[in-house]
């Protein structure tokens, strides 16, 4: 055999181990879409405060369960896209849906991010409202960061920059809904462009 039958063979192994160990049929274009998405649900949410609030967003108020249903419409449009958009490229590379691998997946990325919305809710239900766009991102990031031994290692890098975006909200108090648009907007539609350049894209 040739050093190019040997390099090939190499690669062939390499690519088995990874799909054994690791969940590579996430798509780049739903990254792209949930950031549309969030963008749409922002600016809508933005809308609303800035016309209706007049200065408190009270628990009890429809300001306050309008912009709770844009968000949960946000997360069920993404949710739901990444979904259909994941099985149908599984599917096109023969790659399983569900197995151990994508278990692991689940458990890691869903652990943090659960904790983080319970965390959530209980800040909001204190009518402490400045530090829950930082503790979205921070949560979000180490969801991904969590869960990136099993996906695609790239995701890591999208997890630390929407650690950092949270604690730049955290601090940044005033600006949170800022940095919220930029993590869950323009930085999924970054992560997403480049994910199917290099993954989807063939």
């Amino acid at each position: 055999m040739s050093s190019e039958d040997y390099l090939k063979d190499i690669s062939e192994i390499k690519n088995l181990m990874n799909k054994s160990t690791r969940f590579i049929s996430l798509s780049g274009l739903s990254g792209i879409l949930a950031g549309i998405y969030a963008l749409i649900g922002a600016f809508y949410a933005y809308y609303i405060v800035t016309n209706y609030s007049y200065g408190t967003l009270l628990l009890d108020g429809w300001v306050f369960r309008t912009i709770l249903l844009t968000m949960a419409l946000v997360l069920i449009a993404s949710v739901g896209t990444a979904i259909y958009l994941t099985t149908q490229k599984a599917k096109k590379n023969n790659d399983k849906i569900w197995d151990a691998t994508t278990k692991r997946l689940l458990l890691n990325f869903l652990t943090p991010l659960v904790a983080g919305g319970i965390y959530v809710l209980i800040i909001l239900s204190q009518h402490r409202y400045g530090q829950t766009g930082g503790l979205m991102l921070l949560f979000y990031g180490l969801a991904l960061v969590n869960a990136s031994k099993y996906t695609i290692g790239d995701i890591k890098y999208l997890g630390y920059t929407e650690i950092v975006l949270g604690l730049l909200a955290s601090y940044y108090v005033g600006y949170g809904f800022w940095f919220w648009v930029i993590g869950f907007g323009f930085m999924h539609i970054i992560y997403g462009i480049i994910m199917y350049i290099k993954h989807d894209r063939k």
